[in-house]
């Protein structure tokens, strides 16, 4: 039996990943490379590098796949002809979630009670799980706002209109 927050962390980044797929989607791949200025990620980056965290956290950290992470190359990349398009972004992270998804329901609570070095933090799969979900809602923000900035009118919850 898997624990509440295996289900947590299913909902939650499958939540996150419709939201950035709703934000994303009337953007050009132009607007997904948009800066603010240099010290500022763009979209992109910021599909790389939830690609990269939930690869090496949860595929590599939890599940033992392997996964050569290349953190600084995830922010460092801008456009041009070998840059990765949107749909390309977007798949590489939809199918990751759902890689996530299936490599967490297949984990006991014994494993994922054991302690391992991710990162070079010595956590808990609890703990692992705990800070992927965390991560992803902070750069789906992130996304969201720097969509909106370029023009996309996002409504997560129409339910709430009128209230």
């Amino acid at each position: 039996m898997n624990s509440r927050l295996v289900e947590f962390a299913e909902h939650y980044w499958s939540e996150y990943l419709g939201k950035i797929e709703q934000a994303v989607a009337p953007l050009t791949d132009e607007q997904l490379w948009w800066r603010a200025d240099e010290g500022n990620n763009s979209i992109a980056n910021l599909l790389a590098h939830l690609h990269g965290n939930l690869s090496q956290w949860v595929l590599a950290g939890l599940g033992g796949g392997n996964f050569e992470r290349h953190r600084d190359e995830e922010f460092a990349a801008r456009p041009g002809p070998t840059a990765a398009t949107k749909a390309e972004l977007l798949a590489d992270l939809a199918t990751t979630v759902t890689r996530c998804r299936e490599t967490i329901r297949a984990l006991s609570p014994t494993e994922l009670a054991q302690v391992r070095r991710i990162q070079k933090y010595d956590l808990d799969g609890y703990r692992a799980l705990f800070h992927t979900v965390e991560h992803m809602s902070y750069h789906t923000g992130q996304i969201v706002l720097l969509a909106k900035l370029q023009g996309a009118a996002l409504d997560f919850y129409p339910q709430h209109k009128g209230e």
